[in-house]
């Protein structure tokens, strides 16, 4: 029996778009299967070094469930790259002012440290409301 492979333009035209409502989800959990589904680890053709990876719409991030004392002990750390630049936010105030963000950060910090997870992680919209611009995409809501 013979290994198949996928290569580039194969796994260019097999992607599929997905829609998520983070309404009541727990943030962890949810940035775990989002991260699998733009890796393409769902996929029976996953190969680790091609973007097998499908498109991810995040819709309600500012509903996303937080457990603990997560809220007031996770803090998201940003540079000016000037002297004395470095700026602080708890992850409540965050999450107040930019609900998109807190999501975004639980991704990436799930995905690898590399070009090709900087290129999958380009693959996931997060929006605050419950409407996007992505309807003519015709996206399939994925349960977790």
């Amino acid at each position: 029996m013979k290994t198949v492979t996928p290569n580039q333009t194969e796994a260019l035209q097999s992607r599929e778009w997905y829609v998520v409502d983070a309404t009541g989800k727990t943030l962890g959990r949810l940035a775990s299967e989002i991260a699998q589904v733009l890796r393409g680890k769902h996929k029976p053709t996953f190969s680790p070094n091609i973007d097998t990876g499908d498109f991810v719409v995040v819709i309600n991030c500012e509903r996303v469930v937080v457990t603990g004392a997560k809220l007031d002990t996770v803090r998201y750390y940003r540079h000016s790259r000037y002297p004395g630049g470095l700026k602080s936010r708890t992850m409540r105030e965050t999450l107040a002012q930019f609900p998109d963000r807190v999501i975004y950060e639980a991704v990436r910090g799930m995905m690898p440290k590399t070009k090709l997870g900087r290129a999958q992680m380009k693959k996931l919209r997060i929006y605050a409301g419950d409407q996007h611009p992505h309807a003519a995409q015709q996206p399939q809501p994925l349960e977790l």
